[in-house]
């Protein structure tokens, strides 16, 4: 019997399960385990990656039945432009001390800078959407101390 895989999306998102999972455990070896009335630092890390190696092994295994579409070409501009809005939101947030709603507005915006379907009305529709909601959360609600704006 010759196994052929019908779905390459399928089996190489297991294959990438599984090889988290295996890190997870391999990191976590070195910690204690407890039990599991009293975890320690190495129990969650290790059932996280068994679990993972298993819902991998699943994945993998169901694309030899299941037809996939295939594997189309690597998403380079989302990588670029969701490293640039979170390494920006660092840095404005931090190091330019600009304020929690220009640093959550520059984030949205460059975030949404990742579609190939960008319209700058519903990008500044959802930052005004997300700065709102996000002020209320972690500001008003969480009562974190960052300033809404670099005049405090």
């Amino acid at each position: 019997m010759q196994l052929k895989i019908k779905s390459q999306e399928d089996f190489w998102a297991g294959i990438m399960f599984i090889g988290f999972g295996l890190v997870a455990i391999v990191v976590a070896r070195d910690y204690p385990m407890g039990t599991a009335m009293r975890m320690g630092p190495g129990y969650f890390p290790t059932y996280l990656g068994v679990i993972m190696m298993v819902m991998g092994a699943i994945i993998s295994i169901r694309s030899l039945w299941v037809k996939g579409e295939g594997i189309r070409r690597f998403g380079w501009r989302g990588l670029f432009f969701l490293s640039l809005a979170f390494a920006t939101y660092g840095f404005l947030i931090d190091t330019m001390d600009v304020g929690f709603i220009l640093s959550i507005t520059a984030v949205v915006i460059l975030s949404t800078l990742a579609s190939r379907e960008f319209h700058w009305l519903e990008s500044l529709g959802l930052a005004a959407v997300l700065v709102l909601g996000t002020v209320a959360v972690f500001i008003w609600g969480l009562e974190m101390p960052y300033p809404l704006f670099w005049w405090r």
